[in-house]
């Protein structure tokens, strides 16, 4: 899974890079010309127990990818910066993560002249929009000329009621995530990748004196934007930074004297999961204890192939038990005495938590 990094200059967006993969990037003009990437460990307080009751060899947390592109300029869409080049490496993200800049800061002057939270979401969302239109009218012109030279006109005129669809949709301001999806535009929407249907996650970047009051400021923001595939979080790109520099026993010292219940970046990455549709499944023993990402509504026998391929064509039964279950009967032992260690078949749809056992050929 990898996830893209957004939004304008100064927003704190490479900070917030910085604090999700622990890498120091050189801040100066240069170093933001090209796109960082790395891969994150998803933090999972389930994991860590489990770990701690198996004590194995290995424990392995499920990963993302974080790709940092660079920032962008108002306007960008007819600039050097919102180029082909930008816009393909956009596409190849899963999810998009916007960076907007709540903070007040005189030595860090917004490009725009002030602080305007949602200005500046709909500004990037315009960008993505035009950019959106500007393929359909493309595509358009190419499917005219298609239609009057190919035999086969039905895949054609299927795919011109498609992006008639998203055209109406898009010139209306209504981004694609917000359409109900049929089989046609689930396919090409996999073969284009248009940037108004990435799932988004919208981290409002505030100063350290918004903490008590991110939730007044987020549930303004959220009542004026809101819609399927869309969240919006706090996010405290100073606090974070200094929070992942400390030794482990000290962040909970820390986070309370902000008066932080929990990491809004552990909160960040759990808002990732939920916007794609994702949830996590664990195997456990001596040798590793692992988290595994899967869709919602997969199967054992898929969720089995996410570890092995063999496991997925040669899958027998699943032994399964719920997070909340083993943890209750402390043991596999005790949770086979109590029957809650079950037999599942292929068909069997993995919960949230879920531990497993594939038995296979």
């Amino acid at each position: 899974m990898q996830i893209g990094l957004v939004g304008l200059p100064s927003s704190g967006k490479t900070t917030v890079f910085q604090t999700l993969t622990q890498i120091h990037l050189d801040q100066t003009s240069s170093g933001l010309k090209k796109a960082n990437q790395a891969i994150v460990k998803v933090p999972d307080a389930r994991l860590d127990t489990l770990t701690e009751i198996f004590n194995p060899k290995k424990k392995v947390n499920a990963t993302i990818e974080i790709v940092d592109l660079v920032g962008l300029n108002k306007g960008d869409s007819a600039s050097s910066q919102f180029n082909s080049q930008f816009i393909a490496k956009v596409k190849t993200n899963n999810a998009l993560i916007h960076v907007v800049r709540g903070f007040e800061d005189e030595t860090i002057p917004h490009i725009e002249g002030s602080i305007d939270i949602l200005r500046d979401i709909k500004m990037l969302e315009d960008e993505f929009l035009l950019t959106d239109l500007a393929f359909i009218e493309s595509r358009f012109e190419k499917l005219d000329k298609d239609l009057m030279k190919q035999k086969n006109k039905d895949d054609i005129k299927r795919e011109i009621e498609v992006m008639q669809k998203w055209h109406k949709s898009l010139e209306n301001n209504i981004p694609l995530r917000e359409l109900e999806l049929d089989e046609d535009d689930i396919k090409y929407m996999k073969n284009y990748q248009p940037l108004t249907a990435k799932p988004m996650l919208i981290a409002v970047n505030l100063s350290e004196d918004d903490v008590a009051k991110s939730d007044k400021i987020l549930e303004k923001l959220r009542a004026e934007i809101s819609g399927k595939s869309i969240q919006i979080e706090p996010f405290f790109a100073k606090i974070e930074l200094e929070l992942s520099q400390l030794p482990t026993e000290e962040k909970d010292i820390f986070m309370q004297e902000y008066g932080l219940v929990d990491s809004p970046l552990d909160r960040m990455i759990r808002s990732a999961y939920k916007l794609l549709g994702l949830q996590s499944f664990f195997t456990v023993g001596e040798d590793e204890c692992r988290a595994w990402t899967i869709k919602e509504g997969m199967t054992a026998q898929e969720a089995a192939g996410v570890i092995h391929t063999d496991f997925f064509n040669k899958f027998i039964r699943a032994e399964v038990v719920g997070y909340d279950e083993f943890i209750e009967a402390g043991s596999l032992a005790k949770c086979k005495e109590k029957g809650c260690l079950r037999l599942e078949g292929k068909e069997y749809i993995c919960k949230d938590a879920d531990i497993l056992n594939i038995r296979h050929g």
